[in-house]
This record gives structure tokens, C-alpha cells and sequence, in this order.
């Protein structure tokens, strides 16, 4: 087992036949973290289920049951379905099983949905007051997907309102706890979302990702997170934050069942222009089991580490995970070279000059007549002020005029303009990058979760935790967060995570690495202290 006074060095030519890297642990290993690596419960499900060698309804009463012995502690869900309606959906199921009737790759699978997602049997509040009792009258058009393959929706998941922020505390509603230590946040926004997967509430989850609302929360709560490249999933149905920017991504405990969630939810959708006509792969391919791999099944691939990311402002205990997990991929036959981007630290201020400014004009749909609670008033003027004033938060009152101001006449050109000119610089570098690497490797974070309340009070200290991850939306670009090693805190460490940037539409690739490495980093199963003494696998 690697110290972190041990870590291997960063760039080194691989020198060892072997296949498996110990996990990287800075403080005593809880017992939980020592189980095989993650199998996918996607297929374990089905295979179990087609098999007979159980039932969709005891696999669902199971889920329920620990998700009713956890949520008190975790408060990982706005809204769950009755139980009724669940078990109804895997007893059809089970019906079709015994009739040998063709059920969909997602059968019997449990998924939580974050709540800025549209279901028409749940709310979807955004987590924001001003949506309190809003029930949307469809699907959007990934859940119909989610729907049509099988899967079971359990409910839907906490958020920042509107997606605005980086750890969940800014929900309209309750503040989610990290499974890993309930002291902690979860990261954000779609903290609800990476925290019920961690527990096992859940096999699989849908959140969004606009600057890392996916990447950030599934290496602050140890789990596996994938933001797809822009267009490849249907925006249709996701409650609009920053439109350019807003894509669906994926959760899940292992690589493969976030691969087999994306592959049921992407594709072209004739009700979102944005939504590209590109064929899907089939992601499933990519997820070779560990006994028939090489002693180099990477061998060729070229890595890429981005210098800006391995620099001032991250923990030190941090680097030291991404760097022990950068030298398991040279084990695995990487060729490994540091990449510079200059325009790196440029993506942050870009980021949030657009992104405020797409959501004062998204948001301005919310004034209580055409959506959203309608607070009466005297005149017009004074009803949608005072329904704006009382349905929305601090945080988004703060964005929307940041927004507002950014696209005002007379700083247009000053700040808008000149954002999106760096934006076009930023996408130009990582192709360039990107010509030349086959991925490109970050840290998910400068940090590990962080105490509940520790950041509320100083905004700009919680939008510079987005400085990984907001460079990858400004480009377009498909990432993959996946858990590689723990850091001292909470009750036995807090997880790491790294992050994982291809070109566009090359999903396959990521996952296909991704996988291998979570397959042989050994001593990393990732189940949190909240469900350890009855976890297994």
C-alpha cells in the first residue's frame, strides 16, 4: 500500500509488467474500502433476474428498505415515489420474466433523478420554492428513454436551486449530507444525485452539468461520475440554467453501469435542435472483464497531464492520488507526457460571465404568470417582483444580477464579448492538446469534501472549487470522474477523484480506460461508513 510519501512521480516510463496498483490511503483504510473492485448492478441485475435467481420486487424492497434506514441521515431526495408504484413496476416485470417476454437492458434497474429533470408522476422543483408545487405534464426526454428500457424511477434528487452551486446547501428545501461523513458536503449541485448512488439508495442516477455539477460531487462522494459531450443526450425536460453549457449526465458505482446508463439515454431527439444525429455506440463493449485483460491493455494510449491542474491551489493530498493514479496507467501500458494550456486559468471567469448571463434570460420565464408560485399584487410590476423576490433564493437573486449586469449595454462588449472569444480560445487549446494526447488528465477538484457551512458565507471561495471542471463545458468536451485513492478525514479517509477529458463524442474511449483502471486499482470499493457493516460488493 502506497503512503503518500511514497507517491511514484508523476511522469516515468513504465518499468513493471504488472496489472493492479494498490489504492493510495493517507490515513487508516476503513474496512469498507478493501472489498474487490465494483461490479456493474446493472448487469448483476439482469443477469440475476433473467436467471430467476431472484426477483425485481425483493431487488426492489431491498433498495427501499435502505433507503428508508438512510435518507433521515443523508437527505439525498426531495421526493420519492410510493412504495406502491415501485413495486407495482417490478412485479410487472417479474410478470414478464415468467412469461419469457424480451425485457429492456435497463430492467429492474432503481435510478434517482435529479430534480431539475421533468417527470410527469413527481414534482420537479428545481430545488427552488418558486417551483414548490410545480408537476410537470411529461417526460423529459431522457427519463422516457430511462422508462422505455426498463429502469424504475425511485425518486427525485436534492440540488442547488436551479443547479446554482457547488455543495447542495443552496436547495430550496434541506441540505444533503456526504455518505462518507455527514458533516460534509456532497459536493454540488447534483450533490443528491452522487450521494444516493454512494449509499446505495440507488443503482444509478441522472444529474446535470453545467461547470462540474456531475464531475465535482462524484469525487467528493467516491463514486463515478460522466459528463457526455454537449448534444450527445436530449437537454429536453432539463430545467435550463445556462443553455450552451447544461448537459444530463450519468452516476453510477462503477464505470460500467454510467457507460450502460449513457448508452440508454443519449441519442438524437427530434424535440431538441442541440441534440446531435451522431450514431451511439455501444458502450457495453468497452467493459472486458478483468481475467481476460493484457499485462498492458492500454499500451500505446497516449496520456496527457495538464501542468495548470498539478499547481498552486490544490491540495497537496490530492495531487498525491492523481499522481499515483496517473502512474497506474503508465503500469498499464500509457504513454504518459505533461501538456500545458495556457488559457487554463482563463475558463473560470469565462464560465461564470456566461453562464450568469444565459440564466437571467433563462430564468426570466419565472415571474409567477407564466411559470412558477404567484405571489398577488396590486399592479403587474409589483407581482412579478414580489413573486421573484419570494420564490428565489440568495444565490440565484446574486446570478441573475451578476447576468443581467454582464449583458447591460454599456459593459456588452467589456465582458460578455471578450468571454466568449475566450471561450473559443479554450476549445481551440484542448483540441490542440487533444491532436496530440488520446485523453487528458485533472484532478475532479483542488479539495475533498469540505465541513457543511465552511464556504456558505464566501461565494468566491466556492467558485474557484470549480476551476477543474468548468474549462471541459466551455469546450464541449466528454469527461469521465472516477474514485482513485482517499485522503485523511471523516471516520476512515475521504475520497479522491481524477478526471478523465476526451474529444468530442469519444465517450467509448474514456469508458474503456476508466474501466480498466477501476478494475485493477485494488483496495478501492468505495462503500461510505453510512451502509459499510451491510455492503458487500
Amino acid at each position: 500500500m502506497l503512503s503518500s510519501a511514497q507517491t511514484p512521480r508523476l511522469l516515468r516510463s513504465p518499468t513493471t509488467t504488472t496489472t493492479t496498483l494498490k489504492c493510495l490511503h493517507s490515513s487508516p483504510v476503513p474496512a469498507s474500502a478493501t472489498a474487490p473492485p465494483p461490479p456493474s448492478q446493472i448487469l448483476t441485475t439482469r443477469k440475476s433476474l433473467v436467471s430467476r435467481q431472484t426477483s425485481a420486487v425483493d431487488i426492489a424492497k431491498s433498495f427501499l428498505d435502505r433507503l428508508r434506514r438512510t435518507e433521515p441521515h443523508l437527505n439525498s431526495f426531495l421526493h420519492v415515489s410510493p412504495d406502491e408504484a415501485i413495486l407495482k413496476q417490478a412485479e410487472e416485470l417479474d410478470n414478464k420474466i415468467k412469461n419469457n417476454d424480451a425485457v429492456g437492458p435497463l430492467a429492474g434497474v432503481l435510478v434517482g433523478v435529479k430534480d431539475n429533470i421533468c417527470t410527469y408522476d413527481m414534482p420537479s422543483t428545481a430545488g427552488s420554492r418558486l417551483l414548490e408545487n410545480y408537476w410537470p405534464p411529461f417526460d423529459a426526454t431522457a427519463v422516457r428513454k430511462l422508462r422505455e428500457s426498463g429502469a424504475i424511477v425511485v425518486g427525485k434528487t436534492n440540488l442547488d436551486e436551479f443547479g446554482m452551486g457547488s455543495t447542495t446547501e443552496g436547495s430550496g428545501y434541506q441540505v444533503t449530507a456526504n455518505p462518507w461523513d455527514l458533516s460534509r458536503v456532497p459536493g454540488g449541485s447534483s450533490g443528491g444525485s452522487a450521494a444516493a448512488v454512494s449509499a446505495r439508495q440507488c443503482m444509478v442516477a441522472l444529474g446535470s452539468d453545467t461547470g462540474g455539477s456531475v464531475r465535482q460531487p462524484a469525487s467528493f462522494c467516491g463514486v463515478v461520475g460522466l459528463k457526455p459531450t454537449y448534444g450527445r443526450v436530449s437537454r429536453y425536460g432539463l430545467v435550463a440554467y445556462a443553455s450552451s453549457l447544461d448537459v444530463i449526465g450519468c452516476f453510477g458505482s462503477s464505470v460500467a453501469d454510467a457507460g450502460i446508463l449513457l448508452n440508454s439515454i443519449s441519442g438524437h431527439d427530434k424535440f431538441d435542435a442541440t441534440s446531435s444525429k451522431r450514431e451511439v455506440p455501444d458502450y457495453q463493449s468497452q467493459f472486458v472483464a478483468i481475467d481476460y485483460l493484457e499485462s498492458k491493455p492500454l499500451k500505446g494510449l497516449r496520456v496527457g497531464v495538464i501542468r495548470e491542474t498539478l499547481e498552486n491551489g490544490v491540495d497537496s493530498e490530492v495531487i498525491s492520488s492523481v499522481r499515483s493514479a496517473v502512474s497506474h496507467l503508465e503500469e498499464l501500458g500509457c504513454s504518459v507526457m505533461e501538456v500545458s494550456l495556457p488559457s487554463f486559468s482563463l475558463g473560470l471567469p469565462a464560465y461564470y460571465i456566461l453562464a450568469l448571463s444565459e440564466s437571467s434570460s433563462n430564468l426570466s420565464r419565472y415571474d409567477g404568470v407564466r411559470y412558477g408560485k404567484q405571489v398577488p399584487g396590486d399592479e403587474l410590476n409589483s407581482l412579478y417582483g414580489d413573486s421573484r423576490a419570494q420564490g428565489f433564493g440568495s444565490e440565484v437573486k446574486m446570478r441573475i444580477l451578476m447576468g443581467t449586469y454582464a449583458l447591460s449595454a454599456g459593459y456588452y462588449d467589456a465582458y460578455y464579448k471578450r468571454a466568449q472569444q475566450v471561450r473559443t480560445i479554450i476549445r481551440n487549446s484542448f483540441k490542440e492538446a487533444l491532436d496530440k494526447n488520446d485523453i487528458l488528465i485533472s484532478p475532479a477538484a483542488p479539495s475533498v469534501a469540505y465541513k457543511i457551512g465552511e464556504k456558505k458565507n464566501d461565494p468566491l471561495a466556492m467558485y474557484a472549487g470549480d476551476i477543474m471542471t468548468v474549462n471541459v463545458n466551455l469546450a464541449g468536451l466528454p469527461a469521465l470522474v472516477l474514485p482513485c485513492g482517499f485522503v485523511e478525514g471523516g471516520a476512515g479517509g475521504l475520497p479522491v477523484g481524477f478526471q478523465m477529458i476526451g474529444a468530442a463524442f469519444d465517450e467509448e474511449k474514456l469508458l474503456k480506460i476508466g474501466h480498466i483502471f477501476e478494475q485493477t486499482l485494488q483496495g478501492c470499493s468505495f462503500i461510505p461508513p453510512v451502509i459499510a457493516d451491510e455492503w458487500t460488493s
